[in-house]
C-alpha cells in the first residue's frame, strides 16, 4: 500500500510516499528504509520504484521529494544543495524513527543520493545500515578530471553570478539538468545518453522537471562524498557494475569504509538500475539480504 505523507524540516514541508507491506499492521514491528534517487529526481521516478520493491519484501519504505523539488517546499525551485539534502534526510530519519511500528531504519541511495547518503550515515547514528546502488561518488578532483580546472572555475563563476542575481532580483536562472543538444546543461552528452530523463515512457514523468537552478552548481561542485567513506562505520553494501558511473570511485569508496561491508559487482549500464526490472530485482534482492542481517543484528544488540 502507498499513502502520501509529509513531515517538517526546519519549517519546510517535505512530501513523500510511504509504502507498507501487504497485510501491514500498525501494531506490528517493521524495519524501514529511506529510498532516494538521482540528481533532480522526484519520488515518482526510481525512488518510488525501489520503495515499492522493498515494501514487497516486508519493509516500510519512504520515498520523498527533497526540498526544492517535486511537491516539497523550498525556494528557489530545482536548487541542488547537498547541505539541505542532508538536513532533509535527517528529518526523514526522524519521521521514520518516531513511527511506533518502526524498529530500525536503513538508507538506500541511488546515483547522486548515494553521495547524499554517505554524508548522512557519517553524521547520523540512527541509520543502522546503508546500501548505495549505481552510486555517483564525486570529489573536487573528479570534477576537475571531468571539466578541467578552467571548466570548474567557469561553472562556479556562472553559479555565483546567478546567485547574486537571485538575491538582488528574485529571478532564477534555469539550465537543463540533462540534455543531448544543449551544452549549457549540467549534464550534456550525445544522443541516446539520457533517454531515461527524456522519454515519457521511462523517467520523464509529469512530476519531473528537467531543470536545475544554475546557482546550485557552486555548492554541487564542492560535493565530496568520497571523503566520507573513512568516517562510515555503519554496515554498508556497495552495489555497482562496470557500466555504472565511475566504477573506480565506487571501489575506492568501498575500500575506505571502516565498518562491516559488502561489495556486489553486477552487470548492466547505469540507467538500467533506474527502470530495468532485472537489474532492480537483483539490487533489491541483495540489499534485502544485507539489511535483514544487519538491521536485525542492530535490534538484537
Amino acid at each position: 500500500m502507498k499513502r502520501k505523507i509529509n513531515f517538517d524540516r526546519d519549517g519546510l514541508t517535505l512530501v513523500g510516499n510511504l509504502f507498507t507491506p501487504e497485510n501491514f499492521d500498525e501494531n506490528g514491528h517493521y524495519k524501514a528504509v529511506i529510498v532516494e534517487g538521482s540528481f533532480t529526481s522526484v519520488k515518482e521516478q526510481m525512488p518510488g520504484t525501489y520503495a515499492q520493491k522493498f515494501a514487497d519484501q516486508g519493509f516500510v519504505a519512504l520515498a520523498f521529494d527533497y526540498s526544492h523539488y517535486g511537491e516539497s517546499a523550498g525556494e528557489p525551485r530545482q536548487l541542488e544543495s547537498p547541505a539541505e539534502k542532508l538536513s532533509d534526510l535527517q528529518a526523514a530519519s526522524s519521521y521514520l524513527t518516531e513511527l511506533p511500528y518502526v524498529q530500525a531504519v536503513g538508507m538506500v541511495g541511488i546515483c547522486t543520493s548515494a553521495g547524499n547518503a554517505a554524508y548522512l550515515v557519517a553524521a547520523e547514528p540512527r541509520i543502522k545500515a546503508l546500501a548505495i546502488i549505481a552510486a555517483f561518488l564525486p570529489s573536487p578532483a573528479l570534477y576537475i578530471m571531468m571539466y578541467g580546472e578552467e571548466g570548474v572555475a567557469r561553472r562556479k563563476e556562472a553559479a555565483a553570478d546567478s546567485r547574486r542575481k537571485y538575491e538582488e532580483t528574485g529571478e532564477v536562472d534555469f539550465v537543463p539538468a540533462y540534455s543531448e543538444v544543449d551544452q549549457s546543461a549540467v549534464n550534456y552528452r550525445p544522443a541516446g545518453s539520457y533517454d531515461y530523463y527524456l522519454n515519457e515512457a521511462r523517467g520523464n514523468v509529469p512530476e519531473y522537471r528537467n531543470e536545475a537552478a544554475l546557482m546550485g552548481l557552486e555548492e554541487l561542485l564542492e560535493f565530496d562524498p568520497s571523503s566520507k567513506a573513512s568516517a562510515i562505520t555503519t554496515p554498508t553494501m556497495v552495489f555497482h557494475s562496470d557500466g555504472c558511473a565511475f566504477p573506480d570511485q565506487a571501489k575506492k569508496f568501498y575500500s575506505e569504509l571502516r565498518g562491516e561491508k559488502e561489495l556486489v559487482w553486477a552487470d548492466g549500464a547505469h540507467f538500467d538500475y533506474y527502470d530495468s526490472q532485472a537489474q532492480i530485482d537483483n539490487a533489491v534482492g541483495n540489499v534485502t539480504r544485507f539489511f535483514r542481517t544487519h538491521l536485525a543484528a542492530e535490534l538484537a544488540a
